[in-house]
């Protein structure tokens, strides 16, 4: 995989990736909204690429990605193994969000995944499966409609952003890139809402749950559930924002679990 090109997936959707950084290969898998140009995930990049060949990818429907239907969560865990035979074959994988959560339905599917590290996955064990048709068909419709700006403000609230984290997006400048993969927000309750969680106790993949302490009793409660559903995982809360941990706290967390690194600066 050169710095950015492409790979194609086995249903010939074409997926766009940069490679940044040298030393073993970190593939990071965004959440719901989040691309390349755009999320909680693109800060990392400069401070990971200091110990890893950092490969950022956006997931089909989204940025430099092109979109195949009908959409099924195992098209995009063969994206997910595609880019990792790109970048050598297997690799490390940080997953956030609803991209924990696909990073789960990867691990459960046999892709090569070296360890594996996820924050706060948005996946409820106790009450699964979660009832989130309601939520993907009312997207659904406000982007049938025209109303794909709506779409995204309907899906941040449902889902608990904080309302003085959503004012002023549509003044940011990521927002008609959001607006534009509005419909894939319907993708990511689907991966949320059909994790196979009975295959959670036979996958062998290291894993570390992280959450942030200001997240609450619910997203730190899911991590620990997550957690104490793997056989080789382990949990750990961190200081931080609401669903957010710091650059330098995240990166120190990565390299301490993936390869051993005492990142203190």
């Amino acid at each position: 995989m050169s710095a950015t090109s492409t790979v194609t997936s086995s249903d010939g959707t074409v997926i766009a990736a940069e490679q940044t950084g040298s030393g073993p290969s970190l593939v990071l898998v965004d959440p719901a909204a989040g691309f390349r140009g755009f999320g909680p995930l693109p800060p990392l990049v400069p401070r990971l690429a200091e110990r890893f060949t950092v490969v950022s990818y956006d997931r089909r429907g989204r940025g430099g990605s092109t979109d195949t239907v009908p959409y099924a969560v195992g098209r995009e865990v063969e994206d997910l193994q595609a880019v990792i035979e790109a970048a050598g074959g297997e690799a490390f994988v940080f997953g956030y969000s609803s991209g924990a959560v696909l990073c789960l339905h990867a691990a459960t599917s046999g892709v090569a995944i070296e360890k594996l590290v996820l924050f706060e996955p948005t996946v409820d064990l106790k009450g699964f499966p979660a009832d989130d048709t309601d939520l993907g068909t009312e997207i659904s419709k406000l982007v049938a409609a025209g109303r794909r700006g709506d779409a995204v403000e309907h899906f941040m609230a449902s889902i608990g952003v904080p309302s003085e984290m959503r004012e002023g997006m549509r003044e940011d400048p990521s927002w008609p890139a959001l607006e534009a993969l509005a419909h894939t927000l319907v993708y990511d309750t689907v991966v949320t809402s059909t994790l196979p969680t009975e295959r959670l106790a036979k996958t062998s993949v290291p894993t570390l749950v992280l959450s942030s302490e200001s997240s609450g009793d619910q997203l730190n409660g899911w991590a620990r559930a997550v957690a104490e559903a793997l056989p080789d995982g382990s949990h750990r809360a961190m200081r931080g924002d609401w669903h957010g941990v710091a650059p330098e706290d995240m990166t120190a967390a990565l390299a301490e679990f993936l390869i051993g690194a005492d990142d203190q600066e």
